[in-house]
């Protein structure tokens, strides 16, 4: 009695290694959403460390402001911080070195609070198709990733794939070790689109796949 065939052991290999190639670029109709819903909205991050960092640094700047304010009506000298602050903005050119830096400094902070303001973040998190108004569900990328990896180690001829998942993009790199390469390419097209289906992302990828042959050992 023959022995049962094994699955090869998984041998990735980079862009260099690769033989010829068999490509294939394919793009999936998401699911239709609720009515009137074309595409479910990102995840918004909280941000909770940037806005506390920003909200300590406020807090303090504004009480020791107006603990100095308030020390001044009551009869006593300034800080010396606020009388060297006032003869610096009084005396120092604007074109000068620090006045300068200090400025870059302060657009730079504004520009990445603004961008962190308008941006939803979450890059990791991918939004899934709504099937009840209530109920929000996202998948994790690498999780995606991981599905559609097994998946495509079902494939027959398959001895090792790599999977990036992207919001828009799954790009897949395979090496065949037999079958026709065409063959590998069309059998991967056809479960990764199925895979990707079955994810229920409220906006499906496109698909990209590529099939080599292993490279030769030394």
């Amino acid at each position: 009695m023959s022995e049962p065939t094994q699955r090869l052991p998984v041998v990735e290999r980079g862009q260099s290694d690769l033989g010829d190639q068999s490509a294939s670029a394919a793009a999936y109709e998401p699911h239709p959403t609720l009515a009137g819903e074309e595409k479910p909205a990102r995840f918004w991050s909280a941000r909770r460390i940037p806005a506390a960092l920003v909200a300590l640094v406020l807090l303090g700047a504004a009480g020791l402001l107006l603990y100095d304010i308030a020390a001044v009506r009551a009869g006593h000298d300034s800080m010396q911080w606020r009388r060297s602050l006032a003869d610096e903005l009084a005396t120092r050119p604007l074109d000068d070195t620090a006045v300068l830096i200090g400025a870059g400094v302060a657009v730079a902070l504004g520009l990445w609070l603004l961008v962190l303001a308008v941006t939803p973040g979450l890059r990791a998190l991918l939004p899934m198709r709504r099937t009840h108004a209530d109920v929000r569900a996202g998948l994790h990328r690498d999780a995606a990733a991981m599905v559609l990896r097994d998946r495509a180690m079902e494939v027959a001829g398959v001895q090792s794939v790599r999977v990036r998942m992207k919001r828009s993009k799954v790009d897949v790199r395979a090496l065949a070790h037999f079958r026709e390469l065409d063959d590998v390419r069309a059998d991967l097209d056809t479960t990764l689109g199925d895979g990707i289906k079955e994810l229920g992302l409220g906006t499906a990828p496109g698909l990209s796949v590529r099939v080599a042959r292993p490279g030769k050992k030394g």
